[in-house]
């Protein structure tokens, strides 16, 4: 489910400090529910997404074609990524928040830094320097729902031509289709009462 900037940005997020040049692009919240030591668990189901291996076939059509496009283009040969066009968010960290986090398995993301409730990655191409951006949102049962917030800094008019052309299929295929896979990968993942009790 797709929510208001403000869930994201009224909240003291570490993320806000690390990356203020950059655009919050969406907000979403993630399917099921938690207690607080399933939260690395999260984010290592979410290092594992495959979006070849989604079930929506529109879903795995588009990111094959973004595939073939980039490669086509050179959108992400190696010297418009991390550590070439930009360089890494990593060189902000302060010293508490340095290193940490899965590696992914599919996704071309790296990440940045883990803590007890939030979790942050950066990707690189020419068109854009993103971040994705997970956070647990503790409820009144002592449980957490997790939302992920997508920032973005275009690279000049392409990069805000490319963002603006992708947004209705991210926004109607590509995000509900990676909320499926992760609702899927959630419940199958473990016995937690609180998960279980969430997702019916």
């Amino acid at each position: 489910m797709r929510l208001p900037n403000e869930a994201h940005t009224s909240r003291p997020w570490r993320i806000h400090e690390i990356a203020p040049d950059f655009k919050l692009e969406d907000v979403w919240e993630l399917p099921g529910r938690g207690s607080p030591g399933d939260f690395p668990e999260l984010v290592q189901l979410i290092a594992s997404f495959d979006p070849a291996q989604s079930s929506s076939r529109a879903s795995r059509v588009l990111w094959a074609l973004r595939w073939k496009l980039g490669a086509l283009l050179g959108w992400d040969d190696p010297d418009g990524g991390v550590g070439s066009r930009v360089a890494t968010l990593r060189d902000r960290l302060p010293a508490d928040l340095a290193g940490g986090g899965p590696a992914f398995a599919a996704l071309p993301f790296t990440s940045l830094y883990l803590t007890d409730d939030e979790f942050a990655a950066e990707v690189a191409n020419k068109t854009m320097h993103g971040v994705m951006h997970i956070g647990a949102v503790a409820d009144e049962k002592g449980a957490f729902r997790a939302q992920m917030a997508v920032l973005v800094k275009p690279n000049g008019r392409f990069g805000d031509a490319y963002m603006a052309a992708i947004r209705p299929f991210r926004h109607l295929i590509v995000y509900p289709a990676l909320m499926r896979q992760g609702r899927d990968l959630w419940e199958r993942s473990g016995p937690s009462a609180t998960r279980e009790g969430a997702t019916r």
